[in-house]
């Protein structure tokens, strides 16, 4: 940042102006003194006036002289400052990209924010899951790719099968004499696959009329005619493998019976069969008390079954200590003013179950933590919220949705059965000084079902 002075020739002209007034003011002067003077005093008055316009002359030069040379100094002592913009730290860093095939998950570039990634379903995150903004004005870690994962790599055919690779998908080109998705099934000559052979309890007899000298036979739902016009038979149609052939998804949410003339569909243990008849919902044993916790533990309802908890307080350490306020909750015994170690200690850890399908659709939202203030009392300036434990595969990703909200969101598939825990912590400030810190440990329970 440069500044320049100089006298503009308005500037210059308002300067000349009052010296031209000085004059004037002592000519005025003069005139008025000549009126009473004879010639001689005259000529040496004029004289004598003469010399003090000179004077006030070399006087006035002399003042422009200093003036300039007095603001070339300052011109150049402010020329040498630091830049203002050179000095001012960066508070926000470059804009990134969703990688392609991949989902981006942050919008804020300011210095201390976090953008995560994930990839696709057949694709492979390399680079940082997890970036940044640096007070510098950059992001940590590498740019996230996107890479295809070959799913041929696992040899998932069968029985000298070969793997053939599509567009997130394979296929398998089965050898002679087998087949099935993964050449699992060895292949036999039958009739069509949803035709039942060779079974009385799936046959019947057509019903036949005579009309016009000509023969009409026909079949019941579900049965299809089979054999010659003069020996026909009805054959049950198997609505369980038609469905499945059609490629038209699902005939039962869980599994399929074929029956004779129609079919049934059942559920798995601890599920129950809704009013379409196709449907299964869970059964929810805690809350029909169909379970068996012993006094002291909680019920917690799975997919398909339940499960008896009783979560113990994290133990004694130094002067750190809890006490377990609820059956899901412990609070941290007060602290002695001196111990740092025991007041950024969690103040609270509560404990939660979430009982999820498999392959359920990501991303999703599991679980929301958030502060809660007391009538009358002000809450924390601000909130930081974070993944203290338990995400080393990359399962989850920990992002606000407000001001005071922080939100879990499930960002890779699972199938189970399986459990995960994964630690949730919020920590309090106000203004730039730490005041508490609180942690929520779920757990996620997948059923073996997607339903």
């Amino acid at each position: 940042m440069s500044i320049y002075f100089s006298l503009s020739k308005d500037e210059a002209q308002i300067v000349h102006s009052a010296f031209r007034y000085r004059v004037f003011t002592i000519l005025c002067a003069c005139i008025i003194v000549l009126t009473c003077m004879n010639k001689h005093q005259v000529v040496g008055l004029l004289r004598q006036m003469e010399k003090i316009l000179k004077g006030q002359e070399i006087r006035f030069t002399e003042g422009l002289r200093i003036m300039k040379s007095k603001l070339a100094s300052l011109q150049n002592s402010v020329s040498k400052l630091p830049q203002a913009d050179q000095s001012a730290a960066p508070t926000a860093c470059p804009s990134l990209e969703a990688p392609t095939h991949g989902t981006k998950f942050g919008s804020k570039y300011f210095v201390g924010h976090e953008v995560h990634f994930t990839c696709a379903q057949g694709y492979q995150l390399v680079g940082s899951a997890t970036r940044a903004c640096r007070d510098n004005g950059t992001w940590t870690g590498a740019g996230a790719v996107c890479k295809d994962v070959s799913e041929c790599a696992s040899s998932p055919c069968q029985n000298g099968g070969t793997c053939v690779q599509g567009v997130n998908q394979y296929r398998c080109t089965c050898p002679q004499n087998w087949s099935g998705s993964h050449c699992q099934h060895q292949t036999q000559t039958a009739p069509p696959e949803w035709s039942v052979m060779n079974d009385p309890a799936f046959s019947r007899r057509p019903r036949c009329a005579q009309v016009n000298q000509a023969r009409h036979c026909s079949c019941d739902a579900g049965f299809h005619m089979s054999g010659t016009s003069d020996n026909s038979i009805c054959q049950d149609v198997n609505e369980c493998e038609v469905y499945r052939l059609d490629q038209g998804g699902k005939l039962c949410v869980h599994e399929c019976v074929n029956v004779p003339g129609s079919y049934h569909c059942y559920c798995p243990s601890g599920y129950k069969l809704l009013p379409d008849g196709r449907s299964c919902e869970d059964v929810d044993e805690c809350l029909s008390q169909k379970h068996n916790c012993s006094q002291g533990t909680s019920c917690i309802n799975t997919g398909g079954g339940f499960r008896c908890v009783n979560p113990e307080c994290p133990r004694s350490h130094g002067n750190t200590s809890y006490v377990k306020t609820s059956p899901f909750q412990c609070e941290r015994n007060p602290c002695p003013m001196d111990s740092r170690s025991c007041h950024h200690a969690p103040k609270t850890m509560s404990f939660h179950y979430l009982s999820q399908p498999s392959n359920l659709q990501t991303p999703a939202t599991l679980f929301r933590m958030a502060t809660a203030v007391a009538p009358g009392r002000t809450g924390p300036d601000s909130l930081r919220f974070g993944i203290a434990g338990g995400n080393s595969r990359g399962i989850f990703v920990m992002q606000r949705s407000d001001r005071q909200t922080g939100e879990l969101i499930l960002v890779q598939q699972l199938r189970g059965p399986q459990e995960i825990s994964v630690d949730v912590d919020m920590s309090e400030y106000s203004g730039r000084a730490f005041q508490a810190k609180h942690v929520a440990r779920v757990h996620v329970l997948v059923s073996p079902y997607s339903f």
